[in-house]
């Protein structure tokens, strides 16, 4: 395995190979691009469905179909914002989505062979760009491009998962030659390497824990989270949303997950590296649920070290006390990230008083009850030490 396999690398890891300012799209897109480089105006109007309804109805299937991946992706960021504002942007969630946003976003994500919503890849790996081009992806280089109301809280919050995506990339790599170690019974390269891995750990950990810095609580609940929620589980939404004009849905009510931080592959490609296990209970169903939403490639980096790792099993026979002694060190990193996923999760959340439909504090933008499968994440992570 190597990360040039899935159009990866060790200083973007899952963040996109380009930057969305850089990729043009067809003269076709210039109303929805003006649209959606006006998404906080046409918001603030608290009618921003009447603006959006007046977009063309683009054909987008035969094109989605053959323009380059890095197009689609970058018109898949765009769309998906539009008919996020669309459901979330007023008051009360529609029953239906109209057709001249219906059937571009369908076009797109088929192609893509993704959920025709928001997805975290739309939100986060496909939606930065670098400010100065000769210096790193960091918070003091990278800008969100695509936002719903905008704002210091808004950007913040995207751009603390931008980094701790780019500061992972070398894990994925490490990922890459410890399966290899593993498959060698290479025991000091792979201690070498486990203990490399374990200083990127506190490198991602350091960037997470500075999320309070500038995205408050209390912005966050209110006008950040609800514009990122999906149709299932949802009780705005009890029978989903209607994609008017797709015919493969047959006017019936699609029940689709929202973008959620759990759509992120580092910590499922850890689980895999590492061997870690969930018990077969409705946590693992969606997990496996979860998958489907990812970009297919890096679905794919997850299903080759699942089914190639044998470093559990390796650290295990080996005997050796520094090699496991690095093995756990790593399982404590994923676990220490996961806590202080469920800490936010409570801060942000829990803790917050007012409550509007669309922003239920019991089920989380993917549609599940989040507090309860984060600890269980944490738990069942933390129980993989040897």
């Amino acid at each position: 395995m190597k990360l040039s396999d899935y159009d990866m690398s060790a200083s973007c890891g899952f963040l996109s190979h380009f930057e969305i300012v850089d990729i043009d799209l067809p003269d076709i897109f210039v109303p929805v691009l003006q649209a959606a480089d006006n998404l906080s105006g046409l918001m603030t109007t608290g009618r921003v469905r009447h603006w959006l309804e007046q977009l063309p109805a683009l054909d987008l299937a035969e094109w989605a179909s053959n323009a380059p991946e890095e197009q689609v992706r970058v018109a898949m960021v765009r769309y998906s914002f539009l008919v996020q504002a669309y459901v979330w942007g007023e008051s009360e969630a529609p029953t239906s989505l109209p057709a001249n946003l219906a059937r571009p976003m369908v076009a797109l994500a088929d192609r893509l062979d993704q959920a025709p919503l928001l997805p975290y890849s739309g939100y986060v790996l496909d939606n930065w760009a670098r400010l100065d081009r000769d210096s790193p992806i960091g918070l003091d280089n990278v800008y969100m491009v695509q936002n719903f109301l905008g704002g210091a809280d808004e950007n913040w919050f995207v751009l603390i998962h931008v980094v701790i995506e780019a500061e992972a990339g070398p894990l994925l790599g490490l990922a890459c030659d410890l399966v290899e170690a593993a498959f060698t019974k290479d025991t000091a390269r792979a201690t070498a390497l486990l203990e490399e891995m374990d200083g990127h750990w506190d490198a991602v950990n350091a960037i997470f824990d500075r999320m309070p810095d500038r995205c408050d609580p209390y912005i966050y609940y209110q006008r950040v989270r609800p514009y990122i929620h999906g149709w299932a589980n949802n009780p705005a939404l009890p029978d989903g949303l209607i994609y008017e004009g797709v015919g493969k849905y047959k006017g019936k009510g699609q029940l689709f997950r929202g973008q959620t931080g759990s759509q992120s592959s580092i910590v499922p490609s850890m689980d895999a590296l590492f061997q870690v296990r969930h018990e077969n209970d409705p946590l693992r169903v969606y997990l496996d649920e979860l998958h489907a939403y990812r970009p297919v490639q890096h679905r794919r980096y997850i299903e080759d070290l699942r089914e190639q790792s044998t470093l559990r099993e390796f650290a295990i026979a080996s005997g050796d006390a520094a090699l496991r002694k690095a093995f756990n060190a790593s399982i404590e990193q994923v676990a220490r990230f996961r806590t202080r996923h469920l800490e936010y999760a409570a801060s942000y959340i829990n803790k917050q008083a007012a409550s509007g439909k669309g922003n239920d504090t019991e089920v989380g933008t993917g549609g599940t009850p989040f507090m309860k499968y984060l600890k269980k994440h944490r738990d069942e992570n933390r129980a993989q030490v040897i």
